[in-house]
C-alpha cells in the first residue's frame, strides 16, 4: 500500500508520522510543492515493451507534456533477475538534486522516494497507480530495494534525461532503508 512515513532527522530511527491515506498523502506532500496523485493503470504483460507501455498511457503522458512543459518520455523497467540490480540501486541511493522536476508514473511495482526538507525527511512508498513529481532542486533520493520489481513513466524537460547533482551529504544512510519501510506497508 502508498505509504507516507516522516522522519525528523535527529531522530531517524522512528517515524513522527506514517500514512497511508492517499488523500491524507497527496494533502501533505502538496505543502511541499510535490505533486502526488493516482491513476488508473491499464492490464499490460509484465513484457510490455517500452513503446506498448508509452503507447497505453499516451493521452496521459501527452497531458502532462503539454501542461508542464516535458519534452521527452521513455520507460525504466527492473526485476530481481537484473544481473545490475545493485549497481542501480547504489545510483540512486545518494541523496541529490535536479535541474528539473523528477516525474514518475508507477506502472508496476514500487519504490521508495525519500524528499528532504528543512530538519525533515518524508519516505514515500510509490506504488502501482502512483505519479509523483519532485520540484526541482528538492534533495531526495530513491530506494528501489535489493529485490527491485517496478516499471515507470518517466517525463524530462532536458532531452539527456537524468541528470543529478549529488548533494554530498550522507544522511541517506541514517535512515531506514528500503527493506524496513516497504516490508512495513505490506
Amino acid at each position: 500500500m502508498t505509504t507516507l512515513s516522516i522522519f525528523d532527522q535527529s531522530q531517524p530511527e522512528r517515524a513522527s508520522k506514517v500514512t497511508e491515506n492517499p488523500a491524507e498523502i497527496r494533502d501533505i506532500l502538496a505543502r511541499q510543492g510535490v505533486r502526488f496523485e493516482q491513476w488508473p493503470t491499464r492490464d499490460l504483460p509484465a513484457d510490455a515493451s517500452q513503446e506498448d507501455i508509452l503507447q497505453a498511457y499516451g493521452d496521459e503522458v501527452a497531458k502532462l507534456k503539454e501542461e508542464c512543459g516535458f519534452q521527452t518520455a521513455d520507460v525504466i523497467s527492473l526485476n530481481p533477475d537484473n544481473p545490475q540490480k545493485e549497481a542501480f540501486r547504489q545510483k540512486f541511493l545518494d541523496e541529490h538534486t535536479h535541474s528539473e522536476d523528477e516525474v514518475r508514473f508507477f506502472v508496476r511495482g514500487q519504490g521508495l522516494f525519500y524528499l528532504h526538507f528543512g530538519n525533515e525527511v518524508f519516505a514515500v512508498l510509490c506504488q502501482k497507480n502512483d505519479l509523483i513529481s519532485v520540484p526541482d532542486g528538492t534533495r531526495h533520493w530513491f530506494d528501489m530495494g535489493p529485490e527491485p520489481e517496478f516499471t515507470c513513466i518517466r517525463l524530462f524537460t532536458n532531452p539527456e534525461g537524468w541528470v543529478a547533482d549529488f548533494t554530498g551529504e550522507d544522511i541517506a544512510s541514517s535512515l531506514p532503508r528500503y527493506e524496513a519501510l516497504a516490508g512495513a506497508a505490506e
